[in-house]
């Protein structure tokens, strides 16, 4: 691909730009002056349209690709949600906050007034915010409501219990609120070890931060009674909603006994996420926390009107209005659009096309869990280690073939671990497709070996040394 400089041609334009009519003023100090004139490039318009064009058609996207990546829900989502997120491009929020300005954004503030009841509703929670920015903000957002909490009742509580599974976030989140933090193994049948948890407890523990179903795609079925030991404690338990997805309308985090929970909106109801984000990660809590959650709030006066209000006692601010609001318009339109029969279809969807995806490759991969999964399953490659394969080089070979690679090497407690999410949104032709690939780089591992190492061989830049980049980039700049 070349660069646009190269395409560059003396005398070439695109553009005509007019003779500026701002009045001169003082001239600028002559140390901030150019002693020449920008390089820019000389092209034509068409040449810059062909340009970024043929950059975009080396994207790889959920709307061009299947894009299997374990843990992160990047499912396809319809392009009403990106109309529902259009509708209010010139209606922002953030102007309720500004004198009389509540009046000019009442359909902006009933969205988010609604949406919180939405997703309290899913959740089993009595209170959201929909401030946090993020997933790992929304995590944050939760210890800090918790920390509040405890710091309210005078406890000085100093340690947050996660299982090695988690994602690495949670002990992140748990350790920047202050708390160090208790690691508790993986049993045999792959849940938390529930007597080495029992054995952790105790009254200095602020939280349990969990995902369920796990990072291994398994349900804990011991869940009730791990959050029923945490409260004995005058802990409070954390549902990391990453793997929401999995059991919307079929189990509700609140029902079994955890106490706050954050909300992935760009994984599971409006928009997948990637290249940066935008992300939105909004918290929810039971009734005794409340009054610890982000100022301000929108609330729904008597006239039937909204209104902001501030919260004082609680963590403060955490984002600088009501959090990401095109994400939220795009969730509350999903949510709305397929209700709660869609909302159940969609977990239903889901964790049949995981268990169909670890039925048909499980001949083939280790499967360190042979149990019925959830969302997600969780491969090992560690057969096709014998023959010099890794799990990489697997996710190599399927860039080669037209698929985007899975999650590789997490969860760290799986050796050569290959995790796939197929969603709800993928057909049982596209996962045939998908399977075949996998199968065949099990077969390539053992007949050719070095051509999986070589992969990719198909991209515009081969196979690069990871390792190598992480640890001596190079700035460029012009």
């Amino acid at each position: 691909m070349e660069l646009i400089y190269e395409k560059s041609v003396a005398g070439r334009t695109g553009v005509r730009i007019p003779i500026s009519d701002v009045p001169k003023a003082a001239p600028l100090p002559e140390a901030l002056c150019r002693g020449a004139a920008p390089a820019f490039p000389e092209v034509s318009e068409l040449d810059l349209v062909r340009h970024y064009t043929n950059l975009s058609r080396r994207n790889f996207s959920v709307d061009t690709n299947f894009y299997p990546l374990g843990s992160c829900t990047m499912k396809y989502n319809a392009k009403v949600m990106e109309n529902a997120g259009a509708l209010f491009a010139d209606c922002h929020p953030v102007l309720a906050l500004l004198p009389g300005g509540e009046k000019l954004v009442q359909g902006p503030l009933s969205l988010i007034h609604g949406l919180e009841q939405q997703l309290a509703e899913i959740t089993g929670m009595d209170e959201v915010t929909t401030q946090p920015l993020a997933g790992a903000h929304g995590e944050m957002t939760g210890i800090m409501t918790i920390a509040a909490y405890h710091k309210a009742r005078g406890e000085a509580r100093k340690y947050v219990i996660v299982p090695d599974s988690s994602h690495g976030t949670n002990p992140a989140s748990a350790a920047m609120a202050g708390y160090e933090i208790i690691t508790i193994p993986t049993a045999p049948y792959g849940d938390m070890d529930l007597d080495a948890y029992r054995a952790a407890m105790n009254g200095e523990v602020a939280a349990v931060m969990m995902t369920c179903p796990n990072t291994l795609g398994i349900f804990n079925p011991h869940i009730g009674e791990i959050c029923e030991i945490a409260h004995q404690a005058g802990a409070l338990t954390y549902y990391d909603g990453a793997n929401l997805n999995a059991i919307m309308g079929k189990v509700r985090p609140g029902d079994v006994g955890f106490d706050v929970v954050h909300v992935n909106l760009h994984k599971t109801f409006g928009t997948p996420h990637g290249g940066g984000g935008p992300g939105s990660g909004p918290v929810g809590v039971k009734k005794g926390l409340i009054p610890f959650l982000p100022t301000p709030r929108v609330v729904k006066t008597a006239d039937g009107s909204f209104s902001v209000v501030a919260q004082t006692g609680g963590i403060g601010r955490v984002s600088d209005s009501f959090g990401n609001f095109g994400i939220m318009a795009r969730a509350f339109a999903y949510i709305t659009l397929l209700g709660g029969e869609g909302l159940i279809e969609v977990s239903e969807q889901a964790v049949l096309n995981a268990n169909y995806m670890m039925a048909r490759l499980k001949g083939e991969y280790e499967l360190p869990f042979d149990v019925t999964c959830m969302h997600e399953c969780v491969f090992s490659a560690s057969r096709q280690l014998k023959d010099g394969v890794h799990a990489i080089d697997i996710a190599k070979y399927l860039i080669d073939r037209g698929f985007h690679p899975p999650t590789v090497y997490f969860p760290l407690n799986v050796k050569e671990a290959i995790m796939i999410e197929p969603t709800e949104t993928e057909s049982k032709q596209t996962m045939d497709a998908f399977i075949e690939v996998m199968l065949e780089a099990a077969r390539v591992a053992r007949s050719n070996p070095a051509a999986l190492h070589e992969a990719p061989v198909t991209t515009p830049v081969g196979r690069l040394d990871e390792t190598r980049a992480a640890r001596a980039q190079q700035v460029c700049c012009e």
